[in-house]
């Protein structure tokens, strides 16, 4: 276990050490390897960069080096995305009862859309959903985006004028993306509460240990979202408005048989499992790097200062948070058929997951890759969104927000204080990582809070 696990931030790995046992014992599930995972991915890259773990019985083999990483996520025939999650908890009681409860509440089927399928299905997918979520669409939620950032830093201010700290998570770093989607989506603001609680519910088993009775618990709920929305849908096909929905039930795809693809317009489950996905990338993991940013800011006063003097150093800084504190550390692949990475050897039917929070920190390709240079050469070549079909379709609007709150962060205050780090704690998960609580206190440029 690395010697200073309970320091948890994503940029304290540089200096840390291993203990004599190195990788000996190393569980993705132990709560304090999920605290602070760095110094072991990078112990993985000097190693081999493929490093073989088990999970619930099932090998699983961590790819951690940039350059494999990026060359399987370039690979969807070898390295295929149809990852059954389930069974590496070897445990068919959950699906059973899982799908019993779809059966007796009406849920609607659950299909792999974008995350769990390979071309030439994706590829459909791709398209449909790329027509609904274009860069004009994301460019039109700016002023929104700052409108609600602006509120947003009103809210910290005030609250923080007495000198008393507030979780940015909870006050920030929550509600902004939860907004910005539901805006997305045309989700009335008296619905935020339960979009939120089924974004919660969407993820709850991603990279988690946690019992059959709380994944049931999130199977209820998602079959909340799924009626919510496809009830909304339906209304769209007599009453079409100007928004994401309207846009996904209204898109096709002109036939090419040379291609292979399917032209057939989304049908509703497909339409639903999209909106879920859309849900997840445009919200917790957006919360995440928010935090993390904050925090590398707040670590770096030099960095915080430049920003200040020059709001519009937000987009680097957004940039170089992503590469840092990558809020998916990795995505699942299996392998169709045997073959190598560097030189170890998969056996087909193996389980893979491409860690990017290791590769965006390869030494090989970055110079320090464990200090936060927003400056530096090259870092947008970070695979924070992935690489490839799979790249994520949400890159735009999440590289939007995190700027636009990294520039008027800069705009408006002159200080921040984060007054509980000998504290933090990460959320459990190794799929997902974000702070818990990142209590600050902050200072605007007109004076407020400065005594």
């Amino acid at each position: 276990m690395p010697s200073n696990a309970h320091t948890n931030h994503s940029d304290d790995v540089a200096g840390e050490t291993l203990t004599d046992g190195g990788l000996e014992g190393f569980n993705l599930f132990d709560p304090e390897v999920q605290q602070c995972p760095h110094a072991y991915y990078a112990e993985m890259q000097k190693e081999s960069g493929v490093f073989e773990t088990d999970v619930f019985g099932t090998p699983i083999y961590l790819v951690t080096r940039y350059e494999d990483v990026a060359a399987c996520a370039m690979n969807p025939t070898t390295f295929s995305s149809r990852f059954d999650a389930g069974s590496m908890e070897g445990n068919s009681e959950y699906g059973r009862r899982s799908q019993e409860l779809y059966d007796t509440e009406g849920g609607y089927e659950r299909i792999g859309t974008l995350l769990t399928v390979d071309p030439p299905e994706h590829t459909r997918y791709r398209r449909l959903v790329s027509q609904a979520f274009t860069p004009k669409v994301i460019a039109q939620l700016e002023p929104t985006i700052r409108e609600l950032t602006g509120e947003l830093i009103n809210q910290l201010i005030s609250s923080t004028s007495q000198g008393t700290p507030v979780d940015f998570v909870e006050a920030f770093a929550v509600p902004l993306p939860v907004a910005v989607i539901a805006k997305a989506l045309n989700v009335p603001d008296d619905r935020l509460a339960d979009f939120k609680r089924w974004s919660d519910a969407s993820v709850a088993g991603i990279g988690t240990n946690i019992s059959i009775e709380e994944r049931l618990a999130a199977d209820r709920e998602i079959i909340q979202f799924q009626k919510y929305f496809a009830a909304q849908l339906e209304s769209r096909r007599d009453s079409p408005e100007d928004d994401l929905l309207t846009a996904l039930l209204n898109a096709t795809i002109d036939k090419d048989a040379n291609e292979g693809i399917d032209s057939t317009p989304l049908e509703i489950a497909e339409m639903l499992s999209m909106i879920q996905q859309l849900l997840v990338a445009g919200n917790q993991t957006t919360t995440h790097l928010l935090g993390e940013m904050l925090l590398l800011l707040e670590e770096h006063p030099e960095e915080w200062k430049r920003l200040t003097s020059d709001p519009k150093y937000g987009s680097s800084v957004a940039e170089e948070a992503l590469r840092l504190a990558a809020p998916t550390q990795g995505m699942f692949r299996v392998a169709t058929e045997k073959t190598q990475i560097g030189s170890t050897t998969l056996p087909a039917g193996a389980r893979v997951v491409l860690v990017y929070a290791a590769a965006n920190r390869d030494p090989e390709v970055w110079n320090n890759p464990d200090e936060f240079q927003p400056a530096r050469e090259a870092q947008a070549k970070h695979l924070s969104f992935g690489k490839g079909p799979h790249y994520c379709v949400g890159a735009g609007l999440a590289r939007l927000e995190v700027r636009i709150v990294a520039e008027e962060l800069g705009k408006r205050l002159s200080a921040i204080s984060v007054t509980n780090r000998s504290e933090l704690r990460y959320l459990p998960g190794f799929v997902l990582r974000g702070p818990e609580r990142v209590e600050v206190v902050v200072n605007d440029k007109g004076g407020m809070n400065d005594g």
